[in-house]
């Protein structure tokens, strides 16, 4: 259960954090998996070559999901050297913390720019090779906060709710072409963004999570190994809350 043999996966912001979890994860299932990187050569070498040890397949490609046209030829390109595109992760994402009247124009733009258009511009790309091949999975990676809130956040917030409406509609259009869309939905998972809360902060979250514990960018990858499967063929238009039970 839960191969992935054969395939092709592309995991956007595929460098650190979330995006690690999922591409060490896809590959440990036996996909090949292409770790988008935007300035972190260093660290998408890292998962790439900790991949090929373990006896997978990886390669690192740079571009900038905010960037369309680099997006394009990037993933057209990534298209053409592997003959297809089977599984999408679109979880590059950043998050511009900010009360709502400090929050300047820019900030919005910058957070929607990557976090809305960006996954909405490779999963356009992607489901091209999708569509022919009449078999696809895209998973976009949401946040706990886009249906909980969180004070601080309302542009981060805002973008994540964003990406679970479209990916509602783009499962409709697609589920005709064997195409599932779905989205995970992340509680506070142990990453670089997480890494800087304040240890009073951090205990008082613990102590409003059922499980007792943040989770790890592995929980993550097992569930993207999951509605990347044949096991999750009937799943599509859905959001899966990795969460210790914080957003029920």
């Amino acid at each position: 259960m839960f191969r992935l043999d054969g395939k092709v996966a592309l995991v956007t912001g595929g460098s650190r954090g979330i995006g690690r979890g999922c591409a060490e994860a896809l590959a440990e299932c036996g996909a090949k998996v292409l770790v988008n990187f935007v300035n972190g050569e260093a660290a998408a070498r890292e998962v790439v070559d900790g991949i090929v040890a373990r006896g997978g397949a990886a390669e690192a490609v740079r571009f900038d999901v905010a960037n369309v046209k680099e997006t394009e030829t990037a993933i057209e390109a990534a298209i053409r050297s592997h003959g297809k595109l089977d599984i999408l992760v679109a979880n590059a994402g950043i998050a511009i913390d900010g009360l709502l009247l400090r929050l300047k124009d820019d900030d919005y733009a910058k957070i929607f720019d990557v976090n809305v258009r960006g996954a909405l511009v490779c999963a356009k790309l992607a489901t091209k090779s999708m569509m022919r091949a009449k078999w696809g999975r895209v998973i976009f990676v949401s946040s706990i906060v886009a249906e909980m809130g969180n004070a601080g956040q309302t542009a981060y917030s805002a973008s994540k709710a964003a990406v679970v409406g479209a990916a509602k509609s783009i499962a409709h259009e697609f589920a005709s072409r064997n195409i599932t869309v779905n989205v995970i939905s992340p509680g506070f998972i142990d990453t670089d963004m997480t890494s800087s809360m304040p240890a009073p902060v951090r205990e008082r979250l613990l102590q409003t999570i059922p499980l007792g514990r943040t989770g790890a960018a592995k929980d993550i990858g097992s569930a993207a190994v999951y509605l990347a499967s044949d096991e999750a063929n009937y799943v599509t238009g859905q959001v899966l809350r990795v969460n210790g039970g914080l957003y029920m």
